[in-house]
């Protein structure tokens, strides 16, 4: 689901480890050397560590992208890659989460607080060796506003259903009109990627937008403006990007970033294979170590083979929730969901219910080594400055859910352990998760033994990333999914597409053309007032309102929030861990450097 374009929008993050090394690394693909562009004007100067070049990074996943493309992408698999690739007007420092110049070299707003002006560095060019201008920045925002194009960025920035005005004042000015003042504009307009016109503007003529920077693209027609640039794409193996010599960007010494050669996301099976590549000393980092291997990692980081840091408690957080949706298959005229199931999900005491069966201490306990919190709301407990510490909260209590699904008609009505409806029908229902991830199988395992305690038939398939995308986003061919939100910002704006019912990651029912239930429609109008307010003590109290009304309807039932731990080798430099980030080491990779010995 995608949150917030600091990583380029909000996705949706299946909570995946990210990184470790590979199946089988690229032997003959030594780093090109391109002839650089002259550097712009005034290049972007980080304020980093000085380092020095060379070097290969090596970084495990076990989800290959489905696109490159930053604006219809909406998984951690894409973003992964997408990140490196393409920059925005301002950058964003993900461990103080202050916000500095980028593609634009500074920025200004008029009085009435809807009035933006950024100036963007003269001579900047594409991968490519092509100048990016205005023409890019204005394209990129009518491919984002394109009816036709379907993307999650659109959701983030339309106040009360109406559209930025991006316009061109000349090669290197843009200015933006927000219908009412923006709360977070800078951070989250000026952290869109931009893309190339002279590139895509083909595409969109042509009505294959969507399809454009597929991962069947030639990586010399994928054409970008970030720190690195892609090499060779391998399904199943790996993702190898190379440095792309025209970056903008310098260090205090001038010397022209990134520093690392090649970065490579090598495809594994599984999160214990990840564990097992880093800790044999074939990859850098492990930016997600499980709680469940902590003894393990800190064993090995005591003897002096890397380093270990506990982050503190993460952003992400899991949960479940219900196929919701009420519309038909368009080819078949078939129900999307079956209607006595439809019933079910979107009852909130069904919901409810639900939530009160999942004992979370056990789970914290069994699968984290206790290293992890019981949640209960939208927002971690670990971001203060928006948590309501006062939403609803449903603890393990099998008596009080057996209480609510009576209410609604629900219980054993044959004494054979089994929950059954007023029709007659047996509470029966299938929870979908990734493969891959250990942690998430033994959750839903964990959540299946406990609703069989209260009388429900769980069936658990876990599937194939990608394929459990395309079920999200496409087909709503599923009953119940175990996932995760993760990879935006702190700010509530990060969620707009998540959680206005318009959105395209409302995961229970996205896109719908009317708010289908009240709350949801309460929900529209706090979201969109809290985007237009300025004074902050009010934006919390729509927000508070906002979780309050989450926390009562269960759309998403939380599980439990983990400690979070990453895992480096120590003669990396320029190592700037966060826990704001799912990229906790590598969200500076241009910086990033090998330290010689």
């Amino acid at each position: 689901m995608k949150t917030s374009p600091l990583t380029h929008s909000l996705l949706l993050l299946p909570l995946l480890c990210l990184l470790a090394c590979s199946k089988k690394e690229p032997s003959a693909n030594a780093p090109s050397k391109p002839a650089a562009a002259p550097l712009p004007e005034k290049p972007l100067v980080a304020q980093c560590e000085p380092g020095v070049h060379g070097g290969r990074l090596v970084i495990a996943t076990f989800g290959d992208p489905k696109t490159f493309n930053p604006i219809t992408e909406n998984e951690s698999s894409s973003t992964d890659i997408i990140r490196l690739l393409f920059t925005g007007l301002v950058s964003v420092d993900t461990q103080t989460q202050t916000v500095g110049p980028g593609l634009a070299e500074s920025w200004k707003v008029e009085e009435d607080q809807k009035t933006w002006t950024f100036t963007l560095r003269k001579g900047v060019v594409w991968s490519d060796g092509r100048p990016l201008t205005a023409d890019d920045v204005i394209f990129t925002w009518e491919v984002i506003y394109h009816k036709e194009i379907d993307n999650v960025t659109a959701d983030l920035f339309k106040i009360d259903g109406k559209q930025f005005a991006v316009t061109k004042v000349d090669d290197y000015t843009v200015k933006v009109v927000t219908p009412a003042p923006y709360a977070p504009f800078i951070e989250y307009f000026g952290s869109v990627a931009i893309i190339p016109r002279h590139v895509l503007e083909p595409e969109v003529a042509k009505k294959q937008f969507a399809a454009a920077y597929g991962i069947n693209t030639a990586p010399e027609k994928l054409v970008g403006c970030g720190p690195f640039k892609l090499k060779q794409f391998k399904p199943g193996e790996f993702t190898l990007l190379e440095r792309n010599p025209n970056y903008y960007a310098v260090d205090t010494k001038g010397q022209r970033l990134p520093y690392l050669d090649t970065v490579i996301y090598t495809v594994l099976p599984d999160m214990n294979a990840m564990s097992l590549r880093f800790l044999k000393g074939e990859a850098d980092m492990h930016e997600n170590v499980r709680p469940d291997e902590y003894e393990r990692f800190k064993t090995e980081a005591d003897k002096g083979k890397f380093i270990l840091r506990e982050l503190g408690l993460g952003l992400e957080r899991g949960f479940l929730w219900f196929n919701q949706n009420t519309n038909r298959n368009a080819k078949t005229g078939a129900p999307l969901v079956a209607a006595h199931k439809l019933n079910w999900f979107r009852n909130a005491k069904f919901r409810q219910a639900i939530s009160h069966a999942i004992d979370r201490p056990s789970i914290v306990k069994a699968i984290y080594a206790g290293r992890a919190y019981p949640n209960y709301g939208f927002v971690s407990l670990e971001n203060k400055k928006w948590n309501n510490p006062e939403v609803a909260k449903f603890p393990f209590d099998l008596a009080r859910s057996r209480s609510l699904l009576k209410e609604i008609g629900i219980e054993d009505r044959n004494n054979d352990g089994l929950l059954e409806d007023a029709t007659g029908q047996v509470i029966e229902f299938v929870l979908t998760t990734n493969t891959g991830n250990s942690v998430r199988d033994r959750t839903a395992v964990f959540i299946q033994d406990d609703l069989k305690k209260l009388g429900v038939k769980l069936v658990f398939q876990p599937i194939e990333f990608n394929t459990l995308v395309a079920k999200i986003n496409n087909t709503y061919d599923y009953d119940c999914i175990l996932l995760g939100l993760g990879g935006g910002g702190t700010d509530p704006a990060s969620s707009m597409n998540v959680l206005k019912s318009e959105g395209f990651t409302h995961q229970w029912f996205p896109r719908q053309k009317t708010p289908a239930t009240d709350w949801e429609a309460r929900i529209d109008f706090l979201m969109n007032e809290q985007i237009k307010t300025l004074d902050f003590p009010e934006r919390k109290k729509l927000f508070d309102e906002v979780q309050a009304i989450l926390s009562e309807q269960q759309p998403m039932i939380y599980t439990v929030a983990p400690i979070v731990y990453s895992a480096v080798r120590s003669d990396l430099g320029n190592v700037r861990p966060t826990v704001l980030s799912s990229y906790r080491i590598s969200w500076n990779a241009e910086e990033l450097y090998f330290k010689k010995k």
